[in-house]
């Protein structure tokens, strides 16, 4: 039963990261009720396995059908995965307990200017000269990448609202973007969980079929229903991971 309702959560964490990311906000918490006894390193070694090869799914399914800017992923994705590295360093020092205050009205200030800003991804509106789009992808992927180490929750999410946001991308090439991206740093870590042998594989094989067959009908769902969607499904997972933060702040 536990491994039949695990697997339930990884087809629905698949869908949801596949359209704006945040899937590891289902899995992750399912994942540590369902199986207490396994270590934290146990778990997301696993479900770190599962959720890339199904991300990777997702972002083949968007390069088929989205226009995306190789450019742009090969700069974002090299500074996500170098600094994930250093934020998951730093995460061994410094609690991250600290910082969630600070992320919490970060990420309620996105809902807010998301939500208000009806137009907001609808269409390509480039802020930013097409020279130096590579550079902002680079600091996007750089901080976020960091975030990823350190925090983790809700990077998927926050990158979509970084490429739409600051360089002007509309929700669907942010959504493909994000993805490729996500699979590049997913890789860069998933290799000290399998050096270190933290990866479950009669627990990750069957999570993994769930999870990319969630990711395969979320971003065809996504590509089908459009830039309205995704913000309204963007904005449903940004107020999840706002009640995360807050429950964990405030508890």
């Amino acid at each position: 039963m536990e491994l039949i309702l695990l697997c339930t959560f990884a087809f629905l964490a698949g869908f949801i990261d596949s359209v704006v990311g945040g899937g590891g906000l289902v899995q992750v918490p399912a994942f540590f009720v369902l199986y207490p006894q396994l270590s934290v390193p146990n778990i997301i070694g696993t479900n770190r396995l599962a959720s890339a090869v199904g991300t990777s799914v997702a972002a083949w399914n968007y390069a088929r059908a989205v226009r995306i800017p190789w450019r742009i992923v090969l700069f974002a994705g090299v500074a996500a995965a170098i600094c994930s590295y250093f934020g998951a360093t730093l995460q061994s020092m410094l609690p991250s307990d600290l910082l969630k205050p600070i992320i919490l009205v970060l990420i309620i200030a996105i809902a807010f200017y998301t939500y208000r800003k009806k137009d907001l991804g609808q269409s390509e509106r480039f802020h930013i000269a097409e020279n130096r789009k590579p550079l902002w992808a680079a600091g996007i992927g750089a901080v976020l990448g960091f975030y990823n180490g350190l925090v983790g929750p809700g990077t998927g999410s926050l990158l979509v609202f970084g490429f739409v946001g600051l360089i002007g991308y509309d929700f669907l090439s942010s959504s493909a973007i994000s993805k490729v991206v996500n699979v590049i740093a997913d890789v860069s870590s998933l290799i000290f969980f399998l050096t270190h042998k933290y990866v479950l594989f009669h627990l990750a094989l069957p999570m993994m079929v769930c999870n990319v067959a969630g990711s395969y009908t979320g971003s065809r769902m996504a590509m089908l229903r459009g830039n309205a969607f995704i913000r309204k499904v963007f904005l449903v997972v940004v107020a999840g991971i706002i009640a995360r933060f807050a429950w964990d702040v405030l508890k």
